[in-house]
């Protein structure tokens, strides 16, 4: 028998099909036909609308001729019109990140922080690069233009192949030397995490994505996971000492709440009077109508020590405002949507230079003091004290990152050593 030509209805009708379904349990078939076409590396099944065998040959002819001279958007438009709503809906990077504004429920900063991170890998992918740093400049609209050239690009672009070529184009950047190595490959783990997770299962199942889409982080792994546990570079009583003695008034507020009770800097920016209980020497740290907090963990109470919390009563007796730390600034200084704003920032530079100066480098010189008085709660009253007091959601992340030994814990039998008279 003669091989039968495309253009033939007896072709396409040796080719429809009645789309099968499970409903029960139970394997079923719909009473109208359907054709599968594939075109360009793409396939669609469109619905034919009859069960004539005859009549569902001939649309079938149709349709995939009017593919082949006017592509798949005209076809769908034509022939599958609510399928092309959902396969057009979100067809570029930005399109993605706007529906996953639209449909997220949780903290806004977190999903500002995972959709940083995959910008940023699209953009290097891309090689959407800016040589003069014009992606930081919001004033000048030079950010916007960058974030519009990179959430131009098409979804269906970004695939896993893509971003391992990324990925293998960051860890370069390590070099050879050790200490390099170790902060890259955090950073690129840290970056991998947050923008994965744009892509979870419970983000996109809202989603109208195009049909057969998958994560482009499917198969990508994170590279073995480098120790970042806190390792103390300065004595906290010799800081203090320090801090009394040079610090203005609203930066050394800044300074005690984190080193003597580990506040964390937007808890700090937020705090109120009101959260303090003077007669129980505690504050609690809640949730207010100026901002969230970190996650729901972070709400609890913090023990004080009794002088520290006569000191903050003392300045608490001359405050002219709610907020704990006094700032001059009425505003925040500008910054895109989306960043952290932080009332008392003037305030908080100021003590960042102060701890600089001290020899606190690091990224986050401020975060240092809360990681150094996790440690040193952990050691007078165990990790247990260490994790609740720094209001962690996992015992975890307190053994992982925060944690510092301080006392020698040596075997004790170095007296064998020594030589006999």
């Amino acid at each position: 028998m003669a091989k039968l030509s495309k253009t033939d209805i007896r072709y396409w009708q040796e080719r429809i099909f009645f789309p099968e379904y499970t409903r029960n349990g139970e394997k079923k078939s719909t009473r109208e036909y359907a054709v599968r076409l594939q075109h360009l590396d793409r396939r669609e099944t469109f619905q034919l609308g009859t069960a004539n065998k005859g009549v569902a040959g001939a649309k079938a002819r149709d349709i995939f001729e009017h593919l082949k001279a006017h592509g798949w958007d005209k076809t769908l438009a034509k022939f599958k019109p609510s399928n092309l709503h959902r396969a057009l809906a979100i067809a570029t990077v930005g399109d993605f990140i706007s529906a996953i504004r639209d449909t997220h429920t949780g903290n806004r900063k977190t999903l500002n922080d995972y959709i940083r991170a995959f910008r940023l890998i699209v953009s290097q992918a891309f090689h959407i690069q800016d040589k003069d740093n014009s992606r930081y400049d919001y004033r000048n609209r030079g950010r916007n233009e960058w974030i519009t050239r990179v959430e131009s690009i098409k979804l269906p672009d970004v695939t896993p192949d893509r971003i391992q070529r990324w990925k293998v184009a960051y860890l370069k950047r390590k070099g050879r030397n050790p200490l390099r190595d170790r902060t890259v490959r955090n950073s690129l783990n840290s970056i991998l995490r947050q923008a994965k997770s744009l892509f979870s299962r419970d983000r996109i199942r809202f989603l109208e994505l195009p049909s057969g889409f998958q994560s482009p982080f499917i198969g990508i792994r994170p590279e073995p996971r480098q120790s970042m546990r806190y390792s103390s570079s300065f004595d906290l009583a010799t800081l203090t000492k320090a801090a009394l003695a040079e610090l203005p008034e609203e930066p050394l507020k800044a300074f005690l709440l984190s080193a003597m009770a580990g506040l964390r800097k937007n808890e700090l920016d937020k705090l109120q009077w009101s959260a303090f209980d003077f007669e129980r020497k505690t504050l609690r740290v809640n949730v207010s109508e100026h901002g969230t907090l970190k996650s729901e963990d972070s709400i609890g109470d913090v023990d004080l020590d009794i002088e520290l919390a006569e000191l903050f009563h003392n300045y608490r007796a001359k405050a002219r405002g709610p907020f704990v730390i006094a700032s001059e600034q009425l505003k925040p200084a500008p910054k895109p949507a989306g960043y952290t704003r932080y009332r008392a920032d003037l305030v908080f530079s100021a003590l960042v230079d102060w701890l600089r100066s001290k020899g606190i480098k690091g990224y986050k010189p401020l975060h240092t003091l809360r990681k150094e008085f996790g440690s040193q709660i952990c050691d007078q009253f165990g990790i247990f004290a260490a994790s609740r007091a720094l209001r962690h959601a996992d015992i975890t992340i307190t053994s992982q990152h925060y944690l510092d030994k301080k006392h020698r814990t040596s075997i004790g039998l170095g007296h064998l050593l020594s030589a006999p008279k």
